[in-house]
């Protein structure tokens, strides 16, 4: 553990308890709590969505799903948040992945459901946008799906060869793109033409 800041960050269990205490009514209202810094744990998220914790991978997926509901990110820092304490952790990209998706039809075409790797399902549109980020090196894209706040999903490889079969071309600001459409909004891929596939 570095950085101790207020005091020593509880156990795992201990965060458990303190989150189900604070968010017994529903969905924990992490937007509400400004508690003290107390350091970092050694909790890291993978690029493959896998949770660890002391190096040992966290194989209980309730526990997985309940740390997601606290997740914070402020600035590039990730931190685990209870009414009592915030506690630094890891994430290696992003901290949730979207590992499988349905399409339903809509009045204004379709709309993209995606589900994460916590079991979250995410409708995406306006509110839940696409972004796709050159990977550098070699000539890829690396597709995310907006969560909540400041957190995205890891869009997986085989959604994103399912998200190019979707793909349709589009002008935007006079350049010819490729890109998706969902719940009435357009998300571009890159210009027409380029796209070389995910990394």
């Amino acid at each position: 553990m570095a950085n101790q800041g207020q005091g020593r960050p509880a156990g795992l269990e201990a965060i458990a308890g303190a989150v189900k205490e604070g968010g017994r009514k529903g969905p924990p209202p992490v937007h509400l709590w400004n508690p003290p810094y107390c350091g970092d744990l050694d909790i890291r998220i993978a690029a493959d969505g896998t949770w660890s914790y002391l190096k040992t991978p966290i194989g209980r997926p309730a526990l997985v799903r309940l740390f997601a509901s606290v997740l914070k990110r402020e600035g590039e820092r990730y931190f685990l948040v209870t009414p009592v304490e915030k506690i630094g952790i890891t994430v290696d990209d992003a901290p949730f992945l979207a590992v499988e998706m349905k399409v339903e039809p809509d009045p204004e075409g379709r709309i993209l459901h995606f589900r994460t790797n916590v079991d979250e399902w995410i409708a995406c549109g306006p509110e839940h946008a696409l972004r796709f980020a050159p990977e550098p090196g070699t000539g890829g894209l690396k597709p995310y799906l907006h969560v909540r706040a400041d957190l995205w999903a890891l869009v997986t490889r085989a959604l994103f060869y399912d998200l190019v079969e979707l793909g349709e071309e589009r002008m935007i600001d006079g350049v010819r793109m490729l890109g998706v459409a969902s719940g009435g909004a357009f998300f571009a891929m890159a210009p027409a033409g380029s796209l070389e596939g995910p990394a």
